[in-house]
């Protein structure tokens, strides 16, 4: 029997419902509660993971309920890369690598979206390489990176030889 001083549970704010209702449906999930089970399990790996500005932006983003998920686990002393942060998630539930993979990235594309590219892009700047395809972004390393920003300096150079007469 339940005790009726206790409080009753508050139902989650329109934010987090929505939050959860994409990622039920981009993740393929059979159910409302199994999407909340995934988030809670990768807001709080992401929780162990990112720190400082970063951390505190992406909280005030979030809907209030993801951000006590994310907020309420202390950064671990070893950022785990991409790869790792999945390992340490799959061992956490038991459950398969593809599996968990598929529900990092179905979340991380959810917070991704609340975050705004200037914010992701801090985030993944801060994390170890690995983030990217998991937010659903391409990671480009140093060297293409730098293959790109030269690529687009002789492009300009190209291009203003053949404006001259």
């Amino acid at each position: 029997m339940s005790d009726p001083s206790a409080p009753l549970p508050q139902p989650y704010g329109r934010a987090y419902e929505q939050m959860l209702e994409k990622v039920r449906h981009d993740g393929a999930y059979p159910s409302r509660e199994k999407a909340e089970e995934a988030v809670r399990l990768v807001l709080s790996g992401l929780g162990r993971q990112l720190t400082g500005d970063e951390r505190v932006e992406l909280a005030a983003r979030l809907p209030v309920e993801a951000a006590r998920i994310l907020t309420a686990q202390i950064p671990g002393t070893q950022p785990l890369g991409g790869w790792a942060f999945v390992r340490d998630l799959a061992a956490r539930t038991g459950a398969s690598l593809a599996t968990t993979r598929g529900d990092a990235g179905s979340i991380l594309s959810a917070v991704a979206a609340h975050a705004g590219p200037d914010l992701l892009t801090r985030i993944l700047h801060q994390l170890p390489s690995g983030y990217a395809l998991l937010f659903g972004r391409a990671e480009l390393t140093q060297a293409a990176a730098h293959t790109g920003a030269s690529f687009r300096r002789h492009s300009v150079s190209a291009r203003s030889l053949l404006r001259r007469p």
